[in-house]
């Protein structure tokens, strides 16, 4: 059987911007290893979770890998604790949080508190909120730092099963169902209280302990040394915490094995990534960076002579779409296809491999947030037939022969065409 090489880049997906000419960066970025596979393959469209859906990385990245998830979700709060290595229990409360920048009247200045937070001060932050911030017993709290402005909160009070039914503090993203959306995120946005969804105690609890972390966690971090210093030298202070998408319990899913009939590896770095593939039990490999690519190329070629394929989750134009920077998410886009696409492309035999290529979502530099757009899908190698395709770009995968797909349809559809 074919081996599978299934990469996801983060975020790709644009809309046609003034400032690169009105092309999106795909359209801008200079790719020759990816216009190499698309000019022996056949290209598409992909709402990953649905149309009109906004999706989070975490749920879109299950359907990506053929899972449909819906009101059973157990929450992104569950699966970047799952990657953080907390030990999460059933009847816990686990929250995705961001390091944020508030002024005095709760008002938010920035979400990511400058994107400039460095591990060395997150890490300081975390652990004097994990020092200072206590709950009435015998509720307990724990902070988790992952990357940058990221962190995860748990919960837990013995005893009592908490219910993640509860809004969320951060007004960006709400919940559709156990899912994360995005909104339009724009406007005079605050910090906002979190409200039980039914009337449950476990959920009113759950919302009483949530808002009291808020109110400790600005009490800790407003003072605090590390934001003293950021604000005396001009830099945003990360005096708040935003908390989203919780969840209360272990996602129990089939493994993707069970679910396609492979033996897939990951190459993940961030905590949802790494939670999704722990959870659907995935092999696990993270790179000694960020954005080795390099690395992360010869590890594809070392995982398939183990594993039946390797799914590959690719940072890097997620960011600079956040940012609005469209030149910087043309350049990412191009480090990718020189730095990961090129040296594996180098080493790759194609007629006995499929390569896939996608996103999890669209992030759109004009809009600074993740959007409803579909996102493109290039399947190439092996006995792929060229449908006239000639780039990985949003124009081109919408006049692909692939059509317009979901996300949960794209393995099964990658599997029983090309790899049976």
């Amino acid at each position: 059987m074919r081996k599978l090489v299934y990469v996801l880049l983060d975020g790709v997906g644009d809309r046609p911007d003034p400032r690169l000419g009105m092309r999106t960066p795909l359209e801008a970025a200079a790719t020759p290893n990816l216009d190499s596979l698309a000019t022996r393959g056949s290209t598409g469209l992909v709402y990953t979770v649905g149309r009109g859906i906004a999706p989070e990385s975490d749920v879109a990245v299950f359907h990506m890998l053929g899972y449909r998830l819906g009101e059973e979700y157990p929450g992104r709060g569950v699966i970047e604790a799952v990657g953080s290595d907390i030990d999460f229990r059933d009847g816990d409360l686990a929250l995705r949080a961001n390091f944020a920048t508030v002024d005095e009247r709760m008002r938010i200045v920035d979400r990511r508190a400058g994107r400039d937070l460095s591990d060395s001060e997150a890490k300081e932050l975390a652990a004097a909120l994990n020092r200072e911030v206590k709950l009435e017993p015998p509720a307990e709290v724990l902070f988790r730092h992952t990357v940058g402005h990221r962190l995860v909160v748990r919960i837990r009070v013995p005893g009592v099963q908490l219910s993640s039914n509860i809004t969320n503090t951060d007004p960006a993203y709400k919940k559709v169902g156990g899912m994360g959306v995005a909104t339009s995120g724009s406007g005079d946005m605050r910090v906002e209280s979190a409200n039980p969804l039914d009337g449950s105690h476990e959920a009113a609890l759950a919302a009483q302990l949530v808002n009291e972390v808020t109110e400790e966690a600005y009490r800790v971090l407003n003072s605090h040394p590390v934001n003293v210093a950021r604000a005396k030298s001009g830099r945003l202070p990360a005096n708040m915490i935003l908390m989203r998408d919780a969840g209360s319990k272990l996602p129990r899913l089939p493994s993707i094995s069970e679910l396609h009939g492979l033996d897939m590896a990951a190459i993940a770095d961030m905590p949802v990534e790494v939670g999704v593939a722990r959870i659907v039990r995935m092999d696990v490999a993270r790179s000694p960076e960020l954005l080795n690519y390099g690395w992360k190329a010869s590890k594809v070629m070392e995982l398939l002579q183990s594993h039946d394929g390797v799914y590959v989750h690719l940072k890097g134009p997620d960011e600079p779409g956040h940012d609005g920077l469209p030149e910087v998410k043309t350049r990412s886009i191009e480090l990718i296809d020189s730095g990961f696409f090129g040296p594996l492309l180098r080493e790759l035999d194609l007629d006995g491999t499929l390569v896939a290529v996608s996103a999890d979502h669209s992030t759109p530099c004009q809009l600074k947030s993740h959007s409803e757009d579909p996102v493109p899908l290039l399947v190439s190698g092996g006995p792929v037939r060229w449908d006239g395709s000639r780039r990985f770009t949003e124009p081109e995968a919408a006049r692909g022969s692939l059509g317009i797909l979901e996300g949960p349809s794209v393995l099964p559809t990658i599997i029983g065409r090309y790899l049976m």
